[in-house]
């Protein structure tokens, strides 16, 4: 199963939940967003990735699970891990774990 396929079959699991969206344009436009910000998404590398606090990003990374996400800018973000193609880490636990981080924080 490609990256798209697996992506889309967690797109389609997580959008029935309350609170859950997929909308906008641009960077993100297909990405799983909570209370309106993001929390997985596929990457235009085909990388997944998913926001999670910077001390969970930096232990999965020390565990060789994937890396810092970079959007291009040349400057790896601190709550963002790009799923290593490797790792055996399931897709759906990590979103679930994103979407309760980032629906968690406050907007302001």
């Amino acid at each position: 199963m490609t990256n798209q396929e697996r992506y889309a079959e967690l797109v389609r699991a997580f959008l029935g939940q309350p609170g859950v969206s997929q909308d906008g344009k641009g960077f993100g436009a297909s990405a799983l967003k909570a209370r309106g910000s993001i929390f997985a998404m596929l990457s235009s590398r085909g990388e997944f990735v998913v926001k999670l606090p910077a001390q969970r990003v930096d232990q999965l990374v020390a565990a060789g699970e994937g890396s810092h996400f970079d959007a291009g800018k040349g400057r790896p973000m601190k709550e963002w891990l790009a799923l290593a193609a490797a790792s055996s880490l399931e897709w759906a636990p990590l979103a679930a774990e994103a979407q309760e981080f980032v629906a968690s924080r406050r907007r302001g």
